[in-house]
C-alpha cells in the first residue's frame, strides 16, 4: 500500500482561513454559472455521503448548505461565494436517479457539462464514505477524474464512526480502489481533516 497518498498532511501557512460565506445562486442551466471568473472548488459524491455536512463544517456555519437525509436533494448547482475570492460549488449526487445505470444518467448531464467544460474549476473534492468500500459509480467517477486531468483529492467522510484500527483498514480499502488524489480522511465531529482539505484548497487558488 503506497503510504504518500494516506499520509496525513501537515498544517500549511498557506491554509485558507475563511471570513465570509454566502450562498449565492442554485443554477439547473449552463446560462446561470457565475460570469466573475473566479476560481471554483467543486464537491462531488454518491448522494447522502455527507456534502452539505461536510461544506458546513468547511466554513463553520451550521446551515449555509442545507442538510437532508433524503439522498437526492441537491438537484441543481449550488454557488457559496468564500471570502468574496473564490467559490465553493455543490453538485447533484449520484446513484439515486431513476434513470438507466450510466454515469451520465445517473448523475445528471447538467453536472457533467460541469465537470467538462468549466474552466474556472482549479479542483474537485470526491467525498467517498470510509465506512464502506468505493462503490462502482465511485470507481467510475475516480477514473473519470484522471482521464479528463482534473486535480481532485479524496474526502473520506464520517470519520469519526470508525475506530482507529478501522479508520486504518478503510482507508487501506480506499487507497486501492482508487487512483490518483491525495485521501484525507473527514470528521464533522470534530473537524479532523478540516485544515487538511484547506491547504488543498489553498493550493489550488
Amino acid at each position: 500500500m503506497s503510504m504518500e497518498r494516506l499520509r496525513a498532511l501537515p498544517r500549511s501557512l498557506s491554509s485558507v482561513k475563511i471570513t465570509s460565506a454566502e450562498f449565492v445562486k442554485s443554477a439547473f442551466e449552463k446560462i446561470h454559472w457565475p460570469t466573475d471568473g473566479l476560481p471554483e472548488i467543486a464537491f462531488l459524491g454518491r448522494s447522502n455521503v455527507g456534502k452539505s455536512s461536510l461544506l458546513n463544517s468547511l466554513v463553520q456555519r451550521k446551515a449555509m448548505a442545507r442538510t437532508s437525509n433524503t439522498p437526492g436533494r441537491t438537484q441543481s448547482i449550488n454557488f457559496f461565494l468564500i471570502n468574496k475570492t473564490f467559490y465553493f460549488v455543490d453538485l447533484p449526487g449520484y446513484g439515486y436517479a431513476k434513470v438507466p445505470k450510466s454515469m451520465r444518467a445517473d448523475w445528471g448531464k447538467m453536472a457533467e457539462e460541469y465537470l467538462s467544460e468549466r474552466q474556472n474549476l482549479v479542483l474537485a473534492i470526491h467525498l467517498v464514505d470510509i465506512r464502506h468500500e468505493p462503490t462502482e459509480l465511485d470507481m467510475n467517477l475516480n477514473a473519470w477524474l484522471l482521464e479528463n486531468g482534473l486535480q481532485f483529492v479524496i474526502a473520506a467522510t464520517k470519520a469519526d464512526k470508525l475506530s482507529t484500527s478501522q479508520l486504518k483498514k478503510q482507508l487501506g480499502v480506499i487507497e486501492k480502489a482508487t487512483s490518483g488524489g491525495k485521501i484525507i480522511a473527514y470528521s464533522t465531529v470534530g473537524g479532523r481533516g478540516r485544515d487538511d482539505l484547506l491547504s488543498e484548497v489553498a493550493r489550488s487558488i
